[in-house]
Order: structure tokens, then C-alpha cells, then sequence
């Protein structure tokens, strides 16, 4: 039975409301999630599917000693959804962590939908609740009435970046004659298609690249672009071999047919368990459809590859948060308005994720009247996230992907060709002594 009489209710079933919406169900209260999909969808949006990942398949590193696989190391222990949800439909990636999307949502989706106490309204918001605990997860495709509104409580003009997605082929088209097998390194194993380039053929893709129709995105040229995501032509434009450094470089890559490494090398990533759906891996682009087709086609392996969707441009708002949220993710000024996922400048699924849980985790305390039993600090990623986005010092606020300089700095020394390693492996350990500290006080006391 739901603890009183209090409901919380979250906007967006994306994965920071899904997630949300998953921790205060756990607390015993009940929730009331608005999901537009599929009444309307954003221009982004593919499925009517929960958590829908809109650019890659692929969560990004996998191993604890790198922050966001840390991260997602902290939220499994956590008990997150996502997580699970991100285990099951784990596909091969080498050292990263990738899914099958429509595994993934779908198991979300099934998990939200059967929870008795979540209940799904399929609405579009036009406005903050007045009187409730809200836990807004629209996300960064936030338009229309509902973005007026949150523009009006905050105070904000528009604070926007720009963000995009790569293009996704099949298997079945890709030239294998010509594209190999092979991962990085031979970490992982040969988990990722590789399309090597001569320096003659690069130069040509080059050349066709950066001289390649655009479709034109309003606004496009005034606003930001995130370095993440930052479209392939865009990266072209800062030198001709700035790609070669980026998602091209062909480091600790051996073409078999050469026997040598190749002076380029464009990666394809699993996107399906089934292996029949591929994306460019770094290739996010806002060429227009014809020309993705026409250049892309340059590439060796890809000349008559087939388009399951080609690559997309957006755009993402984000919040001035150090000057609006506190360190729970609630508004100084409405202490009841909750922001979380990439609307607060998190930057990434995994980032998105671990904000949605804990503007659950507070908003679920705030229904219960009860004060939060732990608050996870600097130490660990998911706290030093918190605090970052809060950080009222900072005063040019851009979105943020997890890393390792936002967390406290380690005490001690470490030397010698691995103290990189060591020091991350210490930050580790210790981050996720702090998590299971969190992880027992709270199943101890609310039974999650």
C-alpha cells in the first residue's frame, strides 16, 4: 500500500523520469507520469517506447577506473532500472557498454507500465503543477507551453546547444571484402566493423566532406555546439586531419589485407543483439539525407550501404542550474520543483540516469516528510555530479559529461608508469564504499 496520502508526479518518461519514477514507486509512493508518446513525438524520436535512446546505441566505457563507467558501476549498486535494463540488452562493444535500443526501452517501457503504484497518463504537459511535488524530466527537446513555463519560473532566455545523432546501416550492405572485424587494441574482441582508408582515399572524403550540402538547422550557426556530439563536418572544418585524431584514427588497428595500419578508420558499432543494424560510430552529422548517402558512400565497405536512419541534428536546452537547483536537484526558489536528466546540463544516457534517481530519491523523501537518511557527497560520481550542476560559482555553465575532475581529489601520491591507473582504481574503491554505504541505509530503512 502507498505510505499517506502523497503522490509525486514526474514529466517525462525518458531515462531520468523513468528512473525517477522507478525509486519513488520503491519508496512505496505513488506516482503520476506524463508521457506525451504516442500522442505527440519529439522531431528526435523514433518509437513510442520509454527511455528511447535517440543518438548511439552505446552507454560508453564500461570499466570503473573511467567516470562514467564508475558511474554506471554506482547506480547498479544502487538498484537503478536503467542499469538492469541496460545489462540485459548489453550487445558486444569492447571495452564499452552498448544495447540493443529496442530491448532496452522495451524493457523499461514493460517495467514502468506494470508497476501498480506508476501511473502512466499519456498527456502533454502545458505547465508545472502548482501545488505537488514535480519531478520535471521533460528533456532537452522541451517546446511549446511547457518550456514558456519553465522559462517563466526560472527566469531563463533561451540557453540552448545543439546536439546530433550518426547514422545507423545494415549489415547485410556493408562491403566485408573491403571492411574488417576487429576492436582497438584487441580489447574486448572483435566486437567492432572497421572501413579503412588510404591517404588518398581519406583526402577525397575529406574534400567531398567539408564542401557537402548542409540541412539547415534555425539558429544553428548562433548557438553551441557540445563537443561530445559535435557533427562530423563540423570536426572536418578544423583541419584536415583533426578527424584522423578523432573518430578516424586508425591507432592500434591492423588492416589484415595490409598487415600495416591504415592511415584513417571509420568504426561501425553492433546496434542490435541480431548483428543486422550497424552505426558510425562518431559520425553524428547534419548533411543533408542525399549527401550522407553520397560521401559516407566514399568510405570503403560503405559504398552501397543501407540507410536504417540517417544521422539527425537537434536542438537541446539546458538550464543555468548553479544559479536555480540546489544539490538535490530542487529548485532554490520552488523547493518542491525538481529538475532532473539532461534539461539540468548532465550530458550523457548514464549522466541523464543517475540525476533522474536522485531527484527520486529527494522527492520521494520530501513526499514521505521525512529528512533524506544519506546524501551521497563528492566522493562519488552521482554526488559530485550534484554538486556541479549546484556550484554556484560557476558563472559560464555548459553541460557536463561524468568525469574525473568534478570528483574530490584523492589524497596521496601516485608515480610510475601506472599511477593513472592506480589513482582511478582509488577513486573507484573508494566511491563505491561510499555507494554501498547509501545502497544499505537504504534498503535498510525503506525496503527497496
Amino acid at each position: 500500500m502507498p505510505k499517506g496520502d502523497k503522490k509525486v508526479i514526474v514529466i517525462g518518461a525518458g531515462l531520468a523520469g523513468c528512473e525517477a519514477a522507478n525509486l519513488i514507486a520503491k519508496f512505496g509512493v505513488e506516482v503520476d507520469l506524463y508521457e506525451m508518446k504516442p500522442y505527440r513525438r519529439s522531431p528526435a524520436h523514433k518509437t513510442d517506447l520509454f527511455a528511447e535512446l535517440v543518438c548511439s546505441n552505446s552507454l560508453r566505457a564500461a570499466s570503473v577506473t573511467n567516470a562514467v563507467g564508475l558511474l554506471k558501476e554506482e547506480l547498479r549498486r544502487l538498484g537503478s532500472l536503467i542499469m538492469e535494463a541496460a545489462d540485459k540488452a548489453e550487445v558486444p562493444a569492447g571495452g564499452a557498454l552498448a544495447v540493443d535500443r529496442e530491448e532496452f526501452s522495451g524493457f523499461i517501457t514493460d517495467s514502468i507500465k506494470n508497476n501498480p503504484l506508476i501511473h502512466v497518463k499519456v498527456e502533454e504537459v502545458d505547465r508545472i503543477p502548482d501545488n505537488a511535488i514535480v519531478v520535471v524530466a521533460s528533456g532537452p527537446l522541451t517546446d511549446g507551453k511547457l518550456y514558456d513555463d519553465i522559462m517563466k519560473k526560472t527566469g531563463e532566455s533561451d540557453l540552448h546547444f545543439f546536439d546530433a545523432a550518426a547514422p545507423i546501416v545494415s549489415f547485410a550492405s556493408i562491403d566485408m571484402t573491403k571492411a574488417f572485424f576487429q576492436s582497438r587494441y584487441g580489447k574486448g574482441g572483435n566486437d567492432y566493423i572497421n572501413c579503412p582508408m588510404n591517404e588518398e582515399e581519406y583526402k577525397a572524403f575529406y574534400n567531398a566532406l567539408v564542401n557537402a550540402e548542409k540541412a539547415d538547422v534555425h539558429g544553428f550557426d548562433k548557438i553551441n555546439v557540445f563537443e561530445g556530439c559535435m557533427p562530423i563536418e563540423v570536426m572536418a572544418s578544423r583541419g584536415e586531419d583533426t578527424m584522423r585524431f578523432g573518430p578516424l584514427k586508425p591507432v592500434g588497428l591492423t588492416d589484415p589485407r595490409t598487415g600495416e595500419e591504415p592511415y584513417a578508420c571509420l568504426q561501425l558499432r553492433q546496434d542490435d543483439r541480431e548483428s543486422t543494424m550497424y552505426n558510425l560510430v562518431g559520425f553524428q552529422t547534419r548533411l543533408k539525407f542525399g549527401e550522407q548517402k553520397r560521401v559516407f558512400g566514399m568510405i570503403p565497405g560503405l559504398e552501397n550501404a543501407e540507410y536504417l536512419r540517417y544521422g539527425v541534428m537537434h536542438r537541446n536546452t539546458y538550464l543555468d542550474s548553479p544559479r536555480l537547483l540546489n544539490s538535490d536537484y530542487s529548485m532554490r526558489e520552488y523547493p518542491d520543483i525538481f529538475f532532473a536528466g539532461q534539461i539540468t546540463g548532465v550530458e550523457g544516457y548514464i549522466e541523464s540516469t543517475a540525476s533522474g534517481f536522485l531527484a527520486g530519491y529527494y522527492a520521494a523523501m520530501k513526499a514521505l516528510g521525512m529528512d533524506a537518511p544519506y546524501n551521497p557527497n563528492e566522493e562519488t560520481v552521482i554526488g559530485a555530479m550534484a554538486h556541479y550542476v549546484s556550484d554556484k560559482s560557476i558563472t559560464k555553465f555548459v553541460p557536463m559529461n561524468a568525469n574525473f575532475g568534478i570528483v574530490a581529489k584523492m589524497p596521496g601520491k601516485f608515480r610510475g608508469k601506472t599511477a593513472k591507473q592506480d589513482k582511478n582504481t582509488a577513486i573507484a574503491e573508494r566511491s563505491l564504499s561510499h555507494i554501498d554505504e547509501f545502497s544499505d541505509i537504504i534498503k535498510k530503512n525503506y525496503s527497496l
